[in-house]
C-alpha cells in the first residue's frame, strides 16, 4: 500500500494506492480517516497516486476532469454496487439516497431496498470526491451526512456550480 499526502483548498488530504489503483481519498480529520490502512505503507508517489493528484488540481480548478484515476475500491459487494451507482451521478448533480435505493433494487430485480442501507455504503465510501458520495442528499433537500463534514460537502456542491437554494444543513440530528 502506497500513501501521498497532498493540499487542496479545502484543507490537507491523503490517498493511498495499491499496485490495481486508488483505494483511498479522505480529508484529514474526517470520520473513518485511512479505516482501511494498515500498518504496512509507504509514502510514494505511484502512477496511480500521480493521476489522482492531477485529476484533483483539475476539479479543484472548477472543472470537471475528463479522465478517472484507476480505483480499486475495497467493500463489501452491496457497498461496491452502491459505490458503481455513485460514479454515475454526473458532475453538477445530485441524487438522492432513495432514489439510489430504487435504482439498486431495480439493478437487483428486487421490489425495494433500504434507503438507509445504501445510505450506510455511501457513508463508507473510502474514495470521497472521485466516487462522489457528496452528490448524494435526503429527499427533503438536507444535507445530511458526509464523514468529511458539511462544509466540506457544501463547499464540493459549490465547486460544482449546484444550485444550492433548494438544500439546507441540518441543525439536529446524528446525520450533521
Amino acid at each position: 500500500m502506497y500513501t501521498l499526502h497532498c493540499d487542496s483548498p479545502l484543507g490537507g488530504i491523503l490517498l493511498a494506492a495499491d499496485e490495481a489503483g486508488l483505494t483511498g481519498l479522505w480529508f484529514e480529520g474526517e470520520k473513518y480517516f485511512a479505516n482501511i490502512l494498515g500498518p504496512e505503507q509507504q509514502e510514494r508517489e505511484t502512477p496511480a497516486l500521480q493521476r489522482t493528484k492531477r485529476w484533483l488540481d483539475v476539479y479543484f480548478s472548477g472543472r470537471e476532469p475528463d479522465f478517472t484515476p484507476p480505483l480499486h475500491p475495497v467493500g463489501s459487494p452491496f457497498r461496491r454496487a452502491v459505490w458503481e451507482l455513485l460514479l454515475q451521478i454526473p458532475y453538477g448533480q445530485t441524487t438522492t439516497y432513495g432514489a439510489l435505493a430504487q435504482q439498486l433494487a431495480a439493478k437487483q430485480g428486487k421490489t425495494r431496498m433500504s434507503a438507509q442501507a445504501v445510505g450506510g455504503a455511501v457513508g463508507h465510501n473510502e474514495i470521497s470526491i472521485i466516487i462522489p458520495c457528496h452528490r448524494v442528499v435526503g429527499t427533503s433537500g438536507s444535507l445530511t451526512g458526509y464523514a468529511g463534514g458539511i462544509e466540506k460537502k457544501v463547499r464540493l456542491l459549490q465547486l460544482e456550480h449546484v444550485d444550492m437554494s433548494r438544500f439546507f444543513v441540518p441543525t439536529k440530528g446524528t446525520a450533521i
